[in-house]
């Protein structure tokens, strides 16, 4: 039987690389391992905790204490933090405010990454985030950077966030998805950057199939003798 490969895709916020990797993950029948999802139990837990998003301290030690899990079912992805089912609460607008503040300290991510390697121990992984490709899973066979402009960033997550019923001007969202690139791409520790093998994929125009197929397409020319 095939073991399949790791893909690892980063990009910035609102890039549609959860959406992405979720449906290559199921095309392929690999595991799909949401990193983003990671950071943001991780700061919902601190919230509720009156947890500082900025005490690395505190936050390391949370981390070391709570337990998060990725359970994938018929209905997607289901995140759980502590046994309690947070897939939605981890999308509240407080969680995205706070996330990269969490995701910027160092000794985080330094056990985030030893978490999600062991998560993607077996072959046949499709991993997301801001740094798999550099940092979480520097020699996965495929590695993607995916990214969109500002406002198509901004018109999705407008989308996503009227399903959930968050209500957010487009004006807002450009903002805040400015605001997170800077942070991303400035911070210290592990920032968002394209790994110097990574293929870069520009999304504005395509769409969520065609950028799959595209993935998948370059699995197969890896798999090829």
């Amino acid at each position: 039987m095939e073991k399949g490969i790791q893909i690892a895709i980063d990009g910035p916020a609102a890039a549609g690389k959860s959406t992405i990797a979720k449906i290559t993950a199921s095309k392929l029948g690999y595991t799909y391992i949401d990193t983003g999802a990671m950071y943001r139990a991780l700061t919902y837990k601190a919230l509720k905790e009156h947890i500082d998003v900025y005490d690395d301290d505190a936050l390391s030690s949370l981390l070391e204490q709570i337990v998060i899990e990725l359970v994938p079912t018929e209905e997607g992805q289901i995140v759980r933090v502590d046994g309690e089912d947070v897939t939605e609460e981890i999308r509240s607008q407080e969680v995205t405010s706070n996330v990269s503040a969490t995701a910027a300290q160092p000794r985080v991510r330094e056990m985030m990454v030893e978490k999600q390697r062991l998560l993607a121990n077996t072959k046949g992984v499709v991993m997301d985030g801001r740094d798999i490709g550099t940092a979480v899973l520097p020699n996965a066979e495929l590695k993607i950077f995916m990214t969109a402009s500002v406002e198509e960033r901004a018109e999705r997550r407008f989308v996503e966030n009227t399903k959930r019923g968050i209500d957010r001007s487009m004006e807002e969202l450009c903002q805040d998805i400015s605001n997170r690139d800077k942070a991303d791409t400035e911070r210290i520790a592990s920032p968002l950057k394209q790994a110097s093998d990574a293929i870069f994929i520009d999304t504005t125009s395509m769409s969520i199939e065609q950028v799959a197929d595209t993935i998948i397409h370059h699995v197969e020319k890896r798999k090829r003798p």
